[in-house]
């Protein structure tokens, strides 16, 4: 793209940075980061949502009052012509009916004041009927002039980890051996379709992070301590090879629909894990090959830097298998990710950004990350529950 000029309107994104201080506690079922911030939060029971160091919103026109001259300026900057006019207009429209919002009628107000008010009025709309609107901006590309939206779904800078050990005894528990075996037809679905990493294999993040303890135990003073570390370990190691392979056998995922169709659940926590598996089914066939990471925002980069020069925290991070959420091997790993995700300036998300400059706009959304986010976030939360209680 040559020449192109952006120019934000609305909610656009500034970086900051924010002290941590101290590891917040696992709170409900899925472990939090650390430096807290207000945001989006979903299935509050299950998640704590706490913010790491990112980009926030700006604030821009929250009231109800019509934009003054102050929000025109950025559009002063477009070359005053009757052909920016018509190309914002035309964009404007194939976004509207994209989102299926009705626009207000600003055509005869003066330029750039109508352009202005157009746009905070698109851009409230579209915030009342869009949970992952992000916001959009006008853009110049060889003298065409267009609007750009994106949407994102808002991860709450979450540590979605799965844990595997829980999952291992309650397959050798008897009275949840049939949960379990439901639940490891879920974990099936993760690992293969949606393409969730894990610690055991030698490209995740956490496996390095595990070899780094290892190392660390092997290699430093011995203490009272150093044989119950070293224990921990192999435990991890060992039951996380057992269950790989029984997440890697297929039959799980063919046998899906047939073991939720027999399960009978007994307690509450039954039919808990009940719905999970109903979830992971219908994502399954709703979406029968969309990964975690299919609208990541740089996948497969590593790292990846944003547009403010700041290295980014990738999906594959902080969404991932582990060995267990109890203990004090995992007390020290979250102590190791949470110091490191402070150095970093933003977190990688699901977005989509839409073009509307006359091109068609192929008709997707984050509804995929919607459902799987919240599933995960219940799955890692039972997991945790039969961990704690031993129900």
């Amino acid at each position: 793209m040559k020449d192109e000029a952006t120019y934000p309107i609305g909610d656009y994104r500034d970086p900051r940075t924010e002290t941590a201080t101290t590891i917040a506690p696992a709170v409900g079922r899925v472990r939090p980061l650390d430096a807290k911030t207000k945001g989006r939060r979903r299935n509050t029971e299950r998640q704590t949502p706490v913010r790491a160091d990112r980009h926030v919103a700006n604030g821009f026109l929250r009231c109800s009052f019509l934009p003054k001259l102050k929000e025109t300026q950025t559009i002063q900057a477009c070359r005053k012509s009757q052909q920016t006019e018509r190309d914002f207009y035309r964009s404007l429209s194939q976004l509207a009916g994209h989102y299926n919002i009705e626009p207000m009628q600003t055509k005869g107000y003066g330029y750039p004041y109508n352009m202005a008010l157009a746009m905070w009025d698109m851009e409230t709309k579209l915030k009342q009927v869009n949970v992952n609107w992000d916001g959009f901006h006008l853009l110049q590309d060889n003298g065409k002039t267009f609007l750009v939206s994106k949407e994102r779904y808002d991860t709450g800078t979450t540590l979605y980890y799965i844990p595997i050990v829980p999952l291992f005894q309650m397959l050798h528990d008897p009275k949840r051996k049939k949960t379990a075996q439901l639940l490891v037809s879920v974990c099936s679905y993760l690992y293969h379709i949606a393409d969730i990493p894990y610690y055991r294999q030698e490209g995740s993040y956490l496996y390095w992070q595990y070899e780094m303890f290892s190392e660390w135990v092997e290699y430093d003073d011995c203490t009272d301590d150093t044989e119950s570390y070293k224990s921990e370990l192999r435990k991890a190691g060992q039951l996380g090879d057992i269950m790989e392979q029984k997440l890697y056998n297929r039959i799980n995922l063919q046998l899906f629909e047939q073991r939720l169709n027999r399960f009978k659940s007994r307690d509450a926590f039954d039919e808990e894990c009940r719905k999970v598996a109903c979830d992971a089914l219908a994502l399954y066939r709703d979406y029968p090959n969309a990964t975690i990471f299919r609208n990541a925002q740089m996948p497969g980069q590593v790292p990846y830097i944003d547009d403010y020069g700041n290295e980014t925290i990738g999906m594959e991070k902080y969404i991932s298998f582990v060995a267990d959420t109890k203990g004090w091997l995992y007390e020290r790993l979250a102590d190791c990710i949470n110091n490191e995700f402070n150095e970093y300036g933003t977190i990688e998300e699901p977005t989509l950004c839409k073009r509307f400059d006359g091109s068609k706009i192929t008709a997707t959304d984050l509804g995929f990350e919607n459902r799987l986010f919240a599933l995960l976030g219940d799955l890692c939360g039972l997991l945790h529950e039969y961990k704690t209680t031993g129900k």
